[in-house]
């Protein structure tokens, strides 16, 4: 592995680390989040409600601010970048309202899931409406090249989500085989929104390769994060629920290598639990204890620290700049909030 060079902090509050990215998209986000509330009415009065119940829902809109930054890095000095970046974030809810119907969550960012609120139906058929409006304002904008990028990480998240339904509650998941199924659930998605700047921007293949790199590394350390705060008990700092993906039988990192470590005790203990779904009294806390003693919260977030030191090394060719140093701050966020 190459050596590590995400700063980490324990005393730091990791929101600091979001604070230069915040104030160079201040503006333009405005016009994002304006785009969103318009983009979402529909005459169908079921669409906006549902829609907005997660919009509103208190996400940090990370991927659309990664569009607006990769366009200021690319010096993009026109407003396509507006709705490429509403477009991104469309995207992303429309996955969540399909990842729960899927995962048949029950919450979402400390609320109530749409699809307990409106049905599994409804929760489908609304992420469809903004997957179409995302499309619609990517031709819009007219640039085939960003359409074209958008369009295939469109393509990449679904294949991803089957991928993950083919392996739910499969013990025998491989941390090869996970880390392909993140890769094209969660980084595509970032990748995407960055390498759309440098598109918009005309810029060379060069600079368009290290931005989509920047952002699928990105993406990855950010899903191993979150699947170490899952088991951290620092989840509930950051407003997760801790224990989610245990009660939902969901197979990730710190699973699959306490599961490869453990004794055949141990892995019975995870077969019972995830894969039959027979979760009892003390049983997270076991869980958590098994975690502990094989270390896998630590080797998960060392991964992260990983591929998080990759996408700052992509950015290396670019010179330095506000922008730049925003997205090294987005890199920093996304390691350190799990300190």
């Amino acid at each position: 592995m190459v050596g590590v060079v995400v700063p980490i902090d324990d005393t730091r509050d990791p929101s600091e680390c979001l604070t230069p990215i915040l104030e160079l998209v201040a503006e333009d986000m405005g016009a994002v989040n304006r785009l969103i509330l318009d983009k979402a009415v529909s005459d169908v009065e079921l669409i906006p409600k549902l829609a907005l119940h997660l919009i509103d829902s208190g996400g940090k809109r990370m991927r659309p601010m990664l569009t607006i930054a990769a366009a200021k890095l690319c010096g993009y000095t026109g407003d396509g970048h507006v709705p490429l970046a509403a477009a991104v974030e469309f995207m992303h809810t429309a996955t969540l309202l399909h990842d729960d119907v899927v995962d048949e969550s029950n919450y979402r960012r400390g609320k109530k899931a749409a699809r307990l609120l409106w049905g599994n139906q409804a929760s489908v058929l609304v992420g469809d409406f903004l997957l179409g409006q995302a499309f619609r304002m990517m031709v819009d904008v007219g640039s085939l090249p960003a359409l074209k990028i958008l369009s295939h990480a469109a393509a990449v998240i679904a294949e991803g989500e089957v991928m993950q339904l083919a392996a739910a509650k499969n013990t025998a998941t491989t941390e090869d085989e996970y880390l392909a199924i993140i890769n094209a659930k969660t980084a595509a998605l970032f990748s995407a929104a960055t390498e759309v700047g440098a598109a918009l921007a005309g810029r060379p293949a060069d600079e368009q390769a290290a931005l989509r790199s920047y952002g699928r590394t990105l993406g990855i350390a950010f899903q191993l994060v979150d699947d170490a705060l899952d088991y951290s008990g620092e989840s509930a700092r950051l407003g997760k629920s801790v224990g989610d993906d245990f009660r939902e039988g969901k197979i990730t990192l710190p699973v699959i290598l306490a599961y490869r470590r453990g004794n055949e005790e141990e892995r019975a203990f995870w077969r019972r639990t995830l894969t039959e779904g027979d979760i009892r009294e003390n049983d997270f806390e076991h869980a958590m204890a098994l975690l502990r003693r094989h270390k896998a919260i630590e080797a998960t977030l060392e991964r992260a620290r990983y591929y998080g030191s990759m996408a700052q090394d992509a950015l290396a060719i670019f010179r330095d700049s506000q922008a730049k140093r925003a997205l090294l701050g987005a890199v920093a966020f996304c390691v350190n909030r799990a300190y």
